[in-house]
C-alpha cells in the first residue's frame, strides 16, 4: 500500500491449524454461547464456517501488489456493523485464498445481512495481529453484501460477488470479486499433529536454492479446494522440516478425506512457484509415518495427459492423535472462574462530590462508568464463581489515617476482603467513596501481585480447578509500567488472567501494550519472557459507544488463556457434577 514494499518476513508466517489446535478453541466463543444459552436466550441455529477467497483485486500499491485482508460484518437491525472477524492478510496478491474462517451462527428464521470489505494493509503495520489493525490506516479496495441464507441455501454453498466501492458501485474500474463458500461447523474433539519434512526439491530458483512452504488444502464434495493451513517458509533449503503442523478434526473431517498438500517456492512478489503437489488423506500421511516411507510430488506435464512423477518427496517424522478439550468441557465438569475487581482511587478521576468525576453517585440512580463496567462484567464472570465470594480491592486511595495505599480492602475489613456478590462489590465501592480521599499515582503492581499471591495458593488447595480472573478498573496511565510487567510476567505461570477496563477520556496506548496482541510476549527487566499473555484491556469508550460487546470483549481471550494454562499443567476435565445450571440442548443445534 502506498508505494511500500511488501512484508516480506510477515508473509513468511504459518497460517491456520495451529494456534487454534494447540490452544482447542473454536473459532466461535463458546463461553458467550454458554452464558447466553443457559441465560435463556435459546435460538436454534447452526454453527457454519465461511472461507473467503478473492479474484481480479484491484491493485492499490505502486511498486508491487495489493497485501488484502476482508472484515466481515453482520448488519444489525438498526443498521449499525457488527464485526463477525478478519482474514490473515496475504502479501502482493490480487487473486487470494484466506485460510482464516468466518463463524456465524446461521439463524434460518431471520434475515443475516452480511457486508465483506476488503482493505489493502499498509506494510508498516508489518507483524500486527490482524484484529488489531485499525481499519481506518488502511486503503479500502471494494465491499459486497448479501444475506446468509442467499450463501447456505446455494447447491454448491458458495456465492460469487462483484465488489462495489462504499456508495455502492464499482465505478469505471473493475474491483475485483469475492467468493464465499459455507460449511457447517463439523464438532470434533481430535486433533492431528504432525512434522513434515521433505527431500530433493526440484530448484526453482538461479542463484539460489527455493524457499519452501507447504499449503494443505480440503478438498470439497462441490469441486475445489479450501485451503486450511499453510507452513513457515523454510529459506534456501531444497531439504526443509517444518515445525509441528496441528489440524483440529473438524478442519479434514474424517481421516479418509483427500487433502490437497502443495508445495510451493515462495517469492516475495507473490507469484509463487508450484514445486509439487500430491492428494493425500489424514489416513494416508499416518501410514507414511508407520511405514517411515516417502510419497512422491507429482506436477501437471505440458501435455496435461499425465501427470509427471517428481523426485521430491514427502515425509512424515511425527504423528500423534490427541483429544482437544473445550472451555466448556472444564467449566461443565467442576473447573471454576474465580471474579476479583480492584478500582482505581487516584485523583485524576476527580472530586467524587461532583457531577464530572468518573467515581460521582448520581442521586437519581444513573450509574457511572465504574459502577457500568462492575455490572456489566461482573453479571457474565459470576455466572462462573459457584459461592459469589469475591476479593474486592481499590488502589490509589488516602486512607483515614492518612497513608496512600496502593492495595486496600474495598469492605474497609482489616481481615478479609471478600465480598458477597456482585452487589456486595459495589457496596463495599460507595462505602469506599465516603471513607478514603482520592490520591495516587497509578500503581497496578501491588495489586497484580496480591491477585497472583491468592492464585499461585489454589493450585495446592484446589487441585487446578480454580482459575482467577481479575478485574482492574482505572481511568489513566500506569505509572509503575515496568513494575506492572514484572507483575505480569511472574504472573503468567499462575491461574490467572487480567482484564483492564478503562474509563474516562484518557490516552490508553500504554494500557494496549499490556495486552500482548501485537504476538510479542511481555518481558520483565530481568529479560524473562511471559510464558502466556494473560491480559485483555478493554476501552469504556467502545463499549458505551457500541462497538463492541462488553461480554464479548470480556470473554474474547478469556477461554484461550484458561485452556493455554490447564494444556500447560496436563490438567483434564474429570466428568463431575456441575455448579451451573444446564439448559436444555433440543432448542439448539
Amino acid at each position: 500500500m502506498g508505494g511500500c514494499f511488501s512484508d516480506m518476513k510477515g508473509g513468511k508466517q504459518a497460517v491456520g491449524g495451529i494456534r487454534e489446535a494447540a490452544t482447542g478453541v473454536e473459532p466461535q466463543n463458546d463461553a458467550v454461547d454458554f452464558f447466553y444459552k443457559t441465560q435463556g436466550f435459546q435460538q436454534l441455529f447452526t454453527r457454519v464456517e465461511l472461507s473467503l477467497s478473492a479474484s481480479n483485486l484491484l491493485d492499490r500499491d505502486i511498486t508491487s501488489k495489493s497485501d488484502p485482508m476482508v472484515v466481515v460484518f453482520t448488519k444489525k437491525r438498526d443498521g449499525q456493523l457488527e464485526e463477525l472477524g478478519r482474514t490473515e492478510v496475504i502479501m502482493n496478491c490480487l487473486n487470494p485464498e484466506w485460510i482464516e474462517k468466518i463463524s456465524v451462527a446461521f439463524q434460518f428464521e431471520i434475515v443475516q445481512p452480511l457486508e465483506f470489505h476488503v482493505y489493502d494493509i499498509d506494510t508498516k503495520y508489518y507483524g500486527v495481529p490482524a484484529k488489531t489493525l485499525k481499519l481506518r490506516d488502511q486503503e479500502f479496495i471494494g465491499m459486497a453484501s448479501c444475506t446468509l441464507s442467499e450463501i447456505v441455501t446455494k447447491q454448491s454453498r458458495r456465492l460469487t460477488l462483484r465488489l462495489e466501492n462504499k456508495s455502492g458501485n464499482g465505478g469505471l474500474r473493475n474491483l475485483g470479486a469475492i467468493t464465499v463458500h459455507a460449511e457447517e461447523t463439523v464438532a470434533s474433539r481430535s486433533v492431528v499433529e504432525m512434522v513434515l519434512r521433505c527431500s530433493r526439491l526440484d530448484n526453482k530458483d538461479v542463484f539460489s536454492k527455493s524457499d519452501p512452504f507447504l499449503r494443505i488444502s480440503r478438498v470439497v464434495e462441490s469441486g475445489g479446494h479450501i485451503p486450511i493451513c499453510k507452513t513457515e517458509v523454510i529459506n534456501d533449503n531444497l531439504n526443509p522440516k517444518w515445525r509441528p503442523v496441528c489440524l483440529g478434526g473438524h478442519k479434514f473431517g474424517s481421516k479418509e478425506n483427500p487433502l490437497l498438500i502443495e508445495c510451493f517456492d515462495f517469492n516475495s512478489s507473490g507469484d509463487h512457484v508450484l514445486i509439487g503437489k500430491m492428494q493425500k488423506s489424514v489416513a494416508d500421511l499416518e501410514k507414511l509415518y508407520k511405514e517411515r516411507t516417502g510419497a512422491n510430488f507429482v506436477i501437471s506435464s505440458k501435455s496435461h495427459i499425465k501427470e509427471k512423477v517428481l523426485k521430491g518427496q514427502l515425509f512424515v517424522d511425527q504423528y500423534c492423535e490427541k483429544e482437544r478439550f473445550s472451555f466448556i468441557d472444564y467449566i461443565s465438569n467442576g473447573f471454576e472462574l474465580n471474579f476479583m475487581v480492584a478500582v482505581d482511587f487516584t485523583a485524576s478521576n476527580g472530586n467524587p462530590q461532583l457531577s464530572d468525576s468518573l467515581h460521582y453517585i448520581d442521586p437519581h440512580g444513573r450509574l457511572n462508568s465504574y459502577q457500568k463496567a462492575i455490572m456489566e462484567v461482573g453479571e457474565v464472570i459470576q455466572f462462573y464463581d459457584s459461592d459469589r465470594r469475591f476479593p474486592t480491592w481499590g488502589f490509589g486511595g488516602k486512607m483515614p489515617g492518612g497513608t496512600v495505599s496502593h492495595c486496600f480492602n474495598l469492605n474497609g475489613s482489616s481481615g478479609g476482603s471478600e465480598v458477597v456478590g456482585v452487589e456486595g462489590i459495589m457496596d463495599a465501592y460507595g462505602s469506599a467513596l465516603r471513607s478514603v480521599t482520592l490520591s495516587g499515582p497509578t500503581l497496578f503492581g501491588p495489586v497484580i501481585n496480591t491477585a497472583a499471591q491468592i492464585a499461585g495458593q489454589s493450585l495446592t488447595s484446589h487441585n487446578n480447578t480454580m482459575y482467577y480472573v481479575l478485574l482492574i478498573i482505572t481511568d489513566g496511565v500506569v505509572t509503575d509500567f515496568q513494575e506492572t510487567i514484572n507483575a505480569l510476567v511472574k504472573a503468567s505461570d499462575l491461574p490467572l488472567s487480567i482484564l483492564i477496563v478503562g474509563v474516562g477520556n484518557a490516552d490508553f496506548t500504554s494500557m494496549e501494550a499490556l495486552d500482548a496482541d501485537n504476538g510479542r510476549r511481555l518481558e520483565s527487566s530481568t529479560g524473562r519472557a511471559a510464558t502466556r499473555d494473560i491480559v485483555q484491556f478493554v476501552s469504556m469508550r467502545e463499549v458505551q459507544s457500541g462497538q463492541v460487546s462488553v461480554v464479548q470483549a470480556l470473554l474474547e481471550e478469556l477461554p484461550e488463556q484458561f485452556l493455554s494454562f490447564m494444556q500447560s499443567r496436563d490438567v483434564k476435565p474429570q466428568p463431575r457434577p456441575s455448579h451451573f445450571p444446564q439448559a436444555s440442548t433440543s432448542t439448539m443445534q
